[in-house]
């Protein structure tokens, strides 16, 4: 091997070493959840809303809000979107800056780069008929991901561990961290398929006023200072995931439930 291949091998081999020491990606939710949250609101959308979004999903060659629920997150591994990923990594959250859960847009979203102002501008876009069709399905892509992302507690906290991904934490005696336990953990200890958990939820749907997305990643910030989010012994057992589930079928409901209300009032 030429002195150029053992350069181009050690590179290849620190760059491998670089990606496997990199936290997993967060996904709010996991896929199974960001679905729910769609097949929930679909159900709830009034008449006019619905023919417009089934239209716009008919362009996107989907069947339902829910087939295109985790776009947002896949385009992460598509080297064709490459671009797209990186101009929109930081739309998928919000750090507030303390305790006290407040929203300072200056502070904490500058230029726009927060979960908060990415809901606000894609329903903007998706509300403007005078866009390009394929623009305006991006956007409805992107404000049902963004949604259900700004009510995952953990995409909306004030601790400096990248939203639990850096809070380590035993799950059935192996290592993890918080942010898995929250992604799918907690969901999956139902063990249901994620439409028929979604057909339970839907049983009871929370009719919620409340519009102001800062008031969702508020409220998602207070549930990770208020309700025992972060576990004292760093210990996750079945206790927990029964404690948490609650919490998390709830903000589930209101995801829906406001996403719903988002989507009547951007395309009636």
């Amino acid at each position: 091997m030429t002195a150029s291949h053992w350069i181009r091998a050690l590179c290849a081999l620190h760059w491998l070493t670089f990606v496997v020491m990199l936290p997993s990606t967060a996904q709010a939710w996991g896929p199974s959840g960001h679905r729910m949250v769609a097949e929930l609101a679909e159900h709830q959308v009034d008449p006019a809303a619905g023919r417009e979004i089934r239209r716009l999903l008919g362009i996107a060659r989907a069947g339902a809000l829910a087939d295109i629920a985790n776009w947002a997150d896949d385009v992460r591994s598509d080297p064709a979107q490459r671009e797209l990923s990186r101009a929109t990594a930081r739309l998928h959250f919000v750090n507030f800056a303390d305790a006290r859960c407040h929203y300072d847009p200056a502070g904490i979203c500058a230029n726009g780069q927060c979960v908060v102002a990415a809901i606000n501008r894609y329903a903007a876009l998706l509300g403007d008929r005078t866009k390009p069709d394929a623009e305006r399905v991006d956007a409805l892509r992107f404000l049902v991901h963004f949604v259900a992302d700004a009510h995952q507690p953990l995409h909306a906290g004030y601790r400096s561990d990248r939203g639990g991904n850096n809070f380590q934490v035993r799950f059935n005696g192996d290592g993890s961290n918080l942010h898995a336990i929250w992604d799918s953990k907690i969901l999956g200890s139902r063990r249901l398929g994620w439409k028929d958990y979604a057909h339970r939820l839907g049983r009871q749907v929370i009719a919620d006023s409340d519009r102001d997305p800062v008031d969702w990643a508020e409220q998602s910030c207070r549930i990770t200072r208020d309700d025992g989010v972060y576990p004292q012994r760093r210990v996750i057992d079945q206790a927990y995931l029964e404690r948490m589930r609650p919490i998390v079928e709830r903000q589930i409901r209101r995801a829906a439930s406001r996403l719903a209300d988002l989507l009547d009032r951007t395309l009636d």
